[in-house]
This record gives C-alpha cells, sequence and structure tokens, in this order.
C-alpha cells in the first residue's frame, strides 16, 4: 500500500503544481484566473481523479500522507470532567484613554502541578477583554516582550490601515508603539491576536489571543444579560496538543491543512465547568482554534437564541438548536437556565456529543430579564444586491499549496484596490480539490460586511447580520457587500491559520 500511496500523492502533487503554475502566468484586472494556457487534459486532471479502484481505508491513509485535513474525521476532543472553574479573563477599560497590552511569556498550571510555557498578553496566557464604547477615542500602548518579532492585529475593528496590526506593522523584541483611533462602529464582540508572516499560527497556538467588547447606547440600553462574569461571559474554544511533560511543541504537530489537537482548553482551562444562575446567560462565543470548526449545542436538545454576529446584534433573537463556528467567527447567544435545576445536567456539547463545558446553576443567583425583540436595524440595501460583482477571488488547494486566484501571497504585490467609502460586491468560490476540498472561513480585516447571497440564495437568518469571517464550504459561492471607511493596506486570507501561512492570503489597498 505505501508504494501506491506514493505514487498517488506524487501524482496529486504534479496536478496541483502544473494547474497552479499555469494559473499564476496571467489574470485580469480582478485578479480571476485564466486557465487558457491549460490544456483540456490538464483541467479535467485538476478538476477531479479517480479513485475508483481505492479503498476508503486508502482514501483516509492519503489524506494522512497529504496532510489533508478534510475535517469530517476529526481527532476527538476530551470530555470535560468539570473538574475545574471556568477561568474568566480580566476585564480592562481604557484609563485616561490608554489601554496597554504587552505580548509576554511565562508559566502557566495548565495541568496540576505542571508549569506549561505559554505566550499571553498582560500575563502568562491568552489575554484580557478590552471593554471600549463607539466615540470614545483610545490608544492601544503595546509592547512586545517576547524574545520574537510579533503584531498586535485588531481583529474585526474599524481602524486604520496602518495601525490593523498585520504584518507590515511588525513589532521588534522589546519595542513599543502607540495605536491610536476613534471607536466608530456599534456593539460587537471582536477579539486581537499576532499577525506576524510565518509565526502566526504558532504564537497563536502558544496562547496570543483576546476578546474586544465595543458598547453603545442602543447596546446599553437593551434588555439583555451584561454584568460582566456574573451573567455574560466570554467563551474561546481552542483545541491544543501537549507532549507528555504537558508542553506544546507546536512544530511536532503542525499540520499544513490545519493544526488540530485533541485537548480542548475554553478561556486556557482545562476540564472547564461554569457556575451561572437559575436565569438567562449571555455568552459570548469566539472559536479562536487555528483549524478545527466548532458545532455547539445543549446537551438536552434545548433551543437557546442567537442574538448576536462577528460585528454586531442581529436585527431580532433568533432560535437555534445548534451554532457552527468556524476559526475566527464569533456569535452570541442566550441561555435560558431558569428552566433548569441544579440536579440537572446540563453542558454545551458538540456534533459528537462530547462534553465541551458542563454548567453548575446556583440557585441564589437569578434575574428575570426578557430579552429586547428589537436589537438592531441592520439590512442589505436593493442597492447593494443589484451592484454588480468587481472583485472575484476563488480559493483553491491543500496544504502548502493554497492559492487565491492561483497565486500565493508576496508582501509587495498589492492584489486589489478600493475607494474609501465605496462599497463592492465581493464574490468568493471556494473550488474543490481531488479530495473533496474543505472549509475555508475567509476574513477581510479592517472592515465589518454584509453577506448578500450564498449560492446565489438568501444567508440564512443568523448570518444576516454584521461579519468579518465567513465559513465558505467547499464548491460554495458567496457574495459579500464590502466598504471601507479608512484607507490602508488590509490582508484578507482563510483563518485556518496554516493555510493563510502557507500563501492563502492576499492585500487590498484602499485609496
Amino acid at each position: 500500500m505505501k508504494s501506491k500511496l506514493l505514487v498517488t500523492t506524487l501524482l496529486v502533487s504534479s496536478v496541483f503544481i502544473g494547474g497552479c503554475s499555469a494559473s499564476n502566468s496571467e489574470s485580469d484586472e480582478n485578479g480571476t484566473m485564466d486557465h487558457s494556457n491549460m490544456t483540456e487534459e490538464d483541467m479535467s486532471n485538476m478538476e477531479s481523479m479517480d479513485h475508483s479502484n481505492m479503498t476508503e481505508e486508502d482514501m483516509k491513509e492519503m489524506d494522512m500522507e497529504n496532510g489533508h485535513a478534510s475535517h469530517t474525521n476529526l481527532v476527538a476532543l476530551n470530555d470535560s470532567t468539570g473538574e475545574n472553574e471556568l477561568a474568566l479573563p480580566p476585564l480592562v477599560e481604557p484609563e485616561n484613554g490608554v489601554v496597554n497590552i504587552t505580548a509576554q511569556q511565562g508559566t502557566t498550571e495548565i495541568f496540576e502541578g505542571v508549569q506549561t510555557n505559554t505566550f499571553g498578553y498582560n500575563g502568562s496566557f491568552l489575554g484580557p477583554v478590552i471593554r471600549m464604547t463607539e466615540g470614545e477615542t483610545v490608544t492601544f500602548r503595546t509592547k512586545n516582550e517576547l524574545t520574537e518579532p510579533t503584531t498586535f492585529h485588531w481583529h474585526g475593528v474599524d481602524i486604520p490601515g496602518e495601525a490593523d496590526g498585520g504584518p507590515h506593522q511588525l513589532l521588534e523584541p522589546g519595542g513599543t508603539e502607540d495605536v491610536k483611533f476613534t471607536v466608530s462602529q456599534g456593539a460587537s464582540t471582536l477579539w486581537f491576536h499576532p499577525h506576524p508572516e510565518g509565526a502566526t499560527a504558532e504564537q497563536v497556538y502558544k496562547g496570543l489571543a483576546g476578546f474586544i467588547y465595543i458598547e453603545d447606547n442602543r447596546s446599553k440600553n437593551l434588555d439583555l444579560p451584561k454584568e460582566y462574569g456574573i451573567n455574560d461571559f466570554p467563551l474561546v474554544f481552542q483545541d491544543r496538543e501537549f507532549t507528555q511533560e504537558k508542553q506544546f511543541d507546536y512544530q511536532a504537530v503542525r499540520n499544513d491543512d490545519g493544526t488540530i489537537g485533541n485537548t480542548l482548553l475554553i478561556n486556557g482551562t482545562l476540564n472547564p465547568k461554569l457556575t451561572i444562575g437559575k436565569e438567562k446567560v449571555r455568552l459570548r462565543l469566539l472559536n479562536g482554534a487555528n483549524a478545527r470548526n466548532y458545532t455547539l449545542k445543549l446537551n438536552t436538545g434545548d433551543k437557546f437564541q442567537q442574538i448576536a454576529t462577528d460585528g454586531g446584534f442581529l436585527n431580532q433573537p433568533i432560535e437555534m438548536s445548534e451554532i457552527t463556528l468556524a476559526p475566527g467567527e464569533r456569535a452570541e447567544i442566550i441561555v435560558d437556565f431558569s428552566k433548569y435545576n441544579s440536579e440537572n445536567e446540563i453542558a454545551l456539547v458538540n456534533e459528537d456529543d462530547i462534553r465541551l463545558l458542563p454548567f453548575s446553576i446556583d440557585k441564589q443567583k437569578s434575574n428575570s430579564i426578557e430579552i429586547s425583540e428589537s436589537l438592531n436595524d441592520y439590512v442589505v440595501t436593493d442597492e447593494e444586491r443589484n451592484l454588480p460583482v468587481t472583485k472575484k477571488l476563488e480559493l483553491f488547494g491543500m496544504g502548502k499549496m493554497v492559492y487565491i486566484n492561483g497565486q500565493q501571497f508576496d508582501m509587495n504585490r498589492i492584489d486589489f484596490t478600493q475607494k474609501q467609502g465605496e462599497t463592492e460586491i465581493w464574490e468568493i468560490y471556494n473550488k474543490p480539490d481531488m479530495m473533496g476540498g474543505m472549509i475555508h472561513p475567509f476574513h477581510i480585516h479592517g472592515t465589518q460586511f454584509k453577506v448578500v447571497s450564498i449560492d446565489g440564495k438568501e444567508p440564512p437568518a443568523n448570518l444576516q447580520g454584521w461579519k468579518d469571517t465567513i465559513s465558505i464550504e467547499s464548491g460554495q459561492t458567496v457574495k459579500l457587500a464590502v466598504k471601507f471607511n479608512h484607507k490602508g493596506i488590509y490582508m484578507f486570507h482563510c483563518h485556518v491559520l496554516e493555510h493563510e501561512e502557507n500563501g492563502m492570503m492576499g492585500q487590498v489597498e484602499v485609496i
């Protein structure tokens, strides 16, 4: 089998190299791939391969040999024992308009009695929740105390390109930089993480990630759970793999198609549980993983309400039985625990019913909040629906051979330009590969976009809100209404961090 597998793997590689090098040669003004130099046979080989003589076992082994994460047969996560109370990040607000944020390294007791080497912001592991208000002028006073370069990327923040924290804004060890801007967007749950070229995945893996909350006048007056750590909780889901010594060894487990681990950490807590009241509780969900998608539901089968997407509130609460988040995506949900008793075993589980976060109900806490029925006034206008497509992007490939419009990232190349304040329609197609393809979470820096359509149809109700990252399945085409409020250079890329580092990233310059 090994020899047959090697031949097939080499054939797969040659098809990718041939197909993509041909498409590198020419592109139109929108960066759309031109296959005019490819023969019909080349196209046929690139589009599909006949695996009819291969067994399912052969296919799976080939998948592993290529490092191609199909994300349909993932390494299973551990079942949370619920023995550790969930850690809550400290809440930080601007003091005299300034927030100090330091990237540093240290050790953290993730496993009892063991110190694991980790990275963090303002601490040894992960980062704080930074809470700001729309209209406020804020200075992020950043400092790099790591022994390697990093950046500070404000994921989802409407911010000038020079302050966005992409790979252009590298901060060397010992360096400091002030990032000053005015908060110009509405209430939302955002996050921040590093974005240095070639090192993003490992730095996030080791612990560099934190939340950003933006509040506005509307959110402050809505009837919602909003007491931090009482009935309003941030939850960042990350899967990791540890050595026998309970350390991170990213380079040993790195997968070019997305690094997946067998150990779940929520807010950096192993085997977590969350103690809540017999009341309505707001959970702010962030998929902070390198590559794993999370499908979240209640083990009871009961429904919850989704109230927000990446960039702000939905127009009204949407009843959901489960929600799937790709890397980089966020959502806010309301779970009503008032109908349960402390004896009930309630937990967030995944699609395999693995217990991710058990809840412990404290009868002493209760509220009688009636969730506001009108949350926002988001709309995709007729004008936006009727705009022509002006930018086409094709996501394609696997492992180290991942491409946008047949090209890999080049920091010296601008792929698109767009005028400040003008809305354009971006059409993104996730082209299947011979292994069937995989989901690509597509992220654009420096803006919140509107999902106009998915495969020509209106998006589901829970995606009808502001987004900065969208999960695009293999074979899907999405249209996005994109507007930048600031000038500068911004990244767009797959948020599977290893795909981003392998070249599935481009640049748009806003002029």
